[in-house]
C-alpha cells in the first residue's frame, strides 16, 4: 500500500514538473486583445498618447551623457542625454560607411543642426517618440494625427492608396487595418528631418512603414521599419510601447515653438549696426 502511494506521488510530481517546462503559451494561449470599437467597427485608437522614453536623444542603447560643449558651461545638465536601452532591433542601424560617418558629423553639430532646434516639423518616425504628446482622431475616411510639438499634423488616407503631389516634411501616409493593428505606409519626406538628437538620419529615398497594435485599454505597441538604400545597408526596425492619456480632461497644449528659434533661424539676418561714429563723426 505504501509502495502505491509513493508510485502515485512520484508520477503527480512528474507530470507538475513536465508541465512548469512548458511555455505557459504553450499551456494556455491568451486570447489577443480586442480592443473596443469604432461606429464602423474598426479598432478604436482615439486619444492623447505618448511614448515613455528616451529614444529621441538617441534609437540605440546608450549612457547618460554630457551636453555638447558649445552649451556646457551655459545650461549645465539641463541638455545632458538621459539614458536609455534602445528602441532599435537586432543590433546596431546598419549605416553605410560614408553614412555613418555623416551621422557622426551631424552629432558633432547637434546644437546647431538638429532639425528639433529649429522647430522644424519632426517627420515619421520621430514625431512619435518626441517628449510631448500627440493624439489620433479617426473617421470613417481618414485618420489625423496632430502632434504637440510645432503643431505638426498629417492625415492617413484610408482609401485607395495615392501618391504625393510633392515631398514635405510629414510625408504622405497611406493606411489601412491588419486585423488589429493599424498600418501605415509613408513615403515622400524631405531628407532634412532627423530620427533623434544623436544625428541619425536618412535621405529622400526614405520609406517607412508603421504599425499600431493594441495591447490593452489604455497601450498600444508602435513599429516602425525604415527602408533607405540610399544610408542603410537594409531596412531596420524599432518598436516600442504608446500610453494613452487617462488624466482627467487629457488634451494636446499649444507648443508653436518657431517664436522660441527665431534667433537661431534669423540671428544672422539682424542689420548690424555701430556705437562708433564714421568719418570722424561727420555725416556724409
Amino acid at each position: 500500500m505504501q509502495i502505491r502511494r509513493n508510485s502515485s506521488f512520484l508520477t503527480a510530481a512528474l507530470a507538475a514538473a513536465s508541465l512548469a517546462a512548458i511555455p505557459l503559451a504553450a499551456q494556455q494561449a491568451a486570447p489577443a486583445y480586442r480592443a473596443p470599437r469604432t461606429a464602423d467597427g474598426k479598432p478604436n485608437l482615439n486619444g492623447v498618447w505618448q511614448a515613455m522614453n528616451n529614444a529621441n536623444w538617441d534609437l540605440e542603447g546608450h549612457a547618460a551623457g554630457m551636453p555638447p560643449k558649445d552649451v556646457l558651461g551655459i545650461l549645465g545638465a539641463e541638455f545632458a542625454t538621459p539614458p536609455d536601452i534602445g528602441v532599435v532591433e537586432g543590433g546596431p542601424i546598419p549605416y553605410l560607411p560614408a553614412a555613418l560617418q555623416k551621422k557622426k558629423d551631424n552629432f558633432a553639430s547637434r546644437v546647431k543642426n538638429d532639425p528639433e532646434v529649429k522647430c522644424y516639423m519632426p517627420g515619421v518616425p520621430r514625431a512619435t517618440y518626441m517628449p510631448y504628446p500627440f493624439q489620433i482622431v479617426q473617421s470613417t475616411q481618414n485618420i489625423m494625427f496632430v502632434y504637440e510639438y510645432a503643431g505638426a499634423v498629417r492625415v492617413v488616407n484610408m482609401g485607395a492608396p495615392t501618391k504625393a503631389p510633392a515631398d514635405s516634411w510629414m510625408g504622405w501616409s497611406n493606411g489601412k487595418w491588419d486585423g488589429e493593428s493599424l498600418v501605415i505606409d509613408v513615403t515622400s519626406q524631405v531628407e532634412d528631418t532627423w530620427f533623434d538628437r544623436a544625428g541619425d538620419f536618412h535621405s529622400d529615398a526614405l520609406h517607412v512603414t508603421e504599425r499600431y497594435t493594441p495591447r490593452s485599454a489604455d497601450t498600444m505597441m508602435y513599429e516602425a521599419t525604415v527602408e533607405d538604400p540610399k544610408t542603410f545597408s537594409r531596412p531596420w526596425k524599432i518598436s516600442m510601447p504608446l500610453y494613452r492619456h487617462v488624466e482627467k480632461n487629457a488634451q494636446l497644449m499649444e507648443f508653436k515653438c518657431v517664436e522660441f528659434a527665431e534667433e537661431v533661424l534669423y540671428g544672422h539676418l539682424r542689420k548690424q549696426t555701430s556705437n562708433t561714429p564714421s568719418n570722424n563723426g561727420k555725416k556724409q
